[in-house]
């Protein structure tokens, strides 16, 4: 075991299950999460997580860094500490990070009453806790740019896929300021994100596929996140009236995405039933 399998494995014996968003029960060997736990949380497979700690895969992407370090609650130093490990440069703030601190991460895992979300600067969708996956579709089997919020609005061939996002009902006044504020911060991450490549990728390709958007990027419209009312038509419990929030975690670019309910409502009810029923069917 080399020194990065080490390192992950100390790691992983220090993090807890509860710490980490997930039940606990039976007899436990290992002091922290189990290799299959943190595959889960990383969205990896155990066979990689166990190549890893063995020594037998030692240069790891970028991506998987990233989702080992959420993963694993690691400090900004611990972070950059795995990065060097692996041979990576460390982040820079010259690039879009998905990176979510220890803080905004208990705060997915905890806030079990309200559907939750993360996204970062260019609106990809990084992490949810399980209401959010009850109430508009489980994204974990979307990839690459299938779980960028603003390409499933835009880009014709996304509109269809599995995923919540074609759960959200729009008036056509929401509609048009949503697509005006996402053009906002798009525009505002390249000037924050010159050099990230991803980001210019992603604009270059929704301007080739949907013509509203490349209307919309020349236009250069301005417009901002607010608090809105929202109908969210769920296929088992029916419609749900819901107040969406956009938050910004502090000194970071995420994006929190926040679904509440007035209590006492129909619609506070039904959440209280998706989070029993997580992400069975009622057929």
């Amino acid at each position: 075991m080399g020194e990065l399998g080490k390192t992950l494995h100390a790691w992983r014996d220090r993090v807890g299950p509860a710490e980490a968003g997930l039940t606990t029960g039976g007899v436990r060997r290992a002091p922290g999460l189990r290799r299959e736990e943190l595959a889960q949380l990383a969205g990896l497979s155990v066979d990689y997580v166990i190549r890893l700690e063995q020594g037998r895969s030692s240069t790891p992407s970028v991506q998987v860094l990233t989702a080992l370090a959420r993963a694993l609650r690691l400090s900004d130093a611990e972070r950059n500490h795995l990065f060097a490990l692996a041979g990576q440069v460390e982040p820079s703030a010259a690039y879009i990070s998905t990176y979510i601190p220890p803080g905004v991460q208990r705060l997915v895992d905890q806030l079990e009453g309200a559907p939750l979300s993360v996204c970062d600067a260019a609106w990809n969708l990084v992490s949810w806790n399980s209401l959010w996956a009850a109430l508009l579709g489980d994204p974990s089997g979307l990839r690459g740019r299938d779980r960028n919020v603003i390409w499933r609005h835009f880009a014709p061939s996304a509109a269809n896929l599995p995923g919540g996002f074609n759960r959200v009902v729009q008036t056509p006044e929401q509609a048009e300021h949503f697509r005006a504020a996402m053009v906002t911060d798009l525009r505002a991450a390249t000037v924050r994100y010159p050099k990230d490549a991803d980001l210019r990728a992603l604009i270059k390709d929704l301007r080739e596929a949907s013509d509203l958007f490349a209307t919309l990027w020349d236009a250069r419209p301005m417009a901002f996140h607010g608090s809105e009312r929202k109908t969210v038509n769920h296929p088992d419990v029916g419609p749900l009236t819901l107040d969406c929030d956009v938050l910004t975690a502090p000194g970071s670019d995420l994006r929190l995405v926040v679904y509440t309910a007035t209590p006492t409502s129909d619609s506070a009810e039904k959440l209280r039933l998706l989070s029993v029923l997580g992400l069975q069917t009622l057929t």
